[in-house]
């Protein structure tokens, strides 16, 4: 791919007539000062040997500044556009679900393909259809979160995010991961990174510890959470000593 970038330089070398023209110029002078004397030196250039033309003062550094050199890179439009390839998690999996917690990190890898000018910085986002917000992927330390152009993987705190001043709260929802070089709306560009917005992952919040005072048995039936009460599972003890009373005086006749 690298022979796709051609380099064109055009220097320019500066004109040579400064110097000559600077020579007979002094000639000139020389012979009309020892001709009449150092007040008139000035304008004896013809006594010299004819009129010289006069020279800019930085007419050498003048034609040296002119050189100037122009680099030019292009990719054939024969090169395919750059994309992303999802590792982990793999574009065939089932959309994978991520706990918002302290201690929940999510990491993120991908791969690259047939990209040949790699981008000098990524932008890793994850959006929510649901409420409409848009959601910084990545370290905590920006608002608008960019990693290194040739990352290939991006670590991920959620709770973390959802600290920091002026963060939307995350919903228990579906979210897309987006990643992009500058536009995240650039149409395809031969050999340049395609914006990608291709994993689906979810988002939940775990639920709150019950105490065990408190928590009922919501698929059991009526009967068996009766008796898991106190007066209930009383009432079931009584029932079964007078049967078992009854029926042992039943066998002694």
């Amino acid at each position: 791919m690298a022979n796709a970038y051609a380099t064109i330089v055009k220097r320019q070398d500066p004109p040579n007539n400064g110097g000559n023209n600077g020579g007979n110029n002094n000639g000139g002078n020389n012979n009309g000062g020892n001709n009449n004397g150092g007040n008139n030196g000035g304008n004896n250039n013809g006594n010299g040997g004819g009129a010289q033309p006069t020279q800019p003062p930085n007419s050498q550094q003048s034609g040296s500044n002119s050189a100037s050199s122009t680099s030019t890179s292009s990719i054939p439009d024969s090169v395919p556009a750059g994309g992303i390839l999802m590792i982990d998690p793999p574009n065939t999996a089932s959309s994978s679900y991520y706990k918002i917690h302290p201690s929940e990190f999510i990491t993120f890898r991908w791969n690259f393909t047939s990209l040949v000018a790699t981008p000098s910085s990524l932008t890793v986002v994850a959006s929510c259809p649901e409420n409409g917000n848009t959601y910084p992927v990545g370290p905590t330390d920006g608002s608008r979160n960019t990693i290194n152009g040739a990352a290939t993987q991006v670590v991920w705190n959620p709770y973390q995010w959802q600290q920091q001043p002026g963060q939307p709260k995350f919903a228990v929802a579906e979210y897309q991961l987006k990643i992009y070089a500058g536009d995240p709306g650039a149409r395809p560009l031969p050999g340049r990174l395609t914006p990608y917005s291709g994993t689906k992952f979810g988002m939940y919040l775990p639920a709150a510890a019950t105490p065990l005072a408190e928590w009922t048995c919501t698929t059991c039936s009526g009967a068996v959470e009766a008796l898991s009460q106190p007066a209930g599972l009383s009432i079931f003890m009584s029932l079964v000593i007078v049967l078992i009373t009854t029926m042992g005086m039943l066998r002694a006749h």
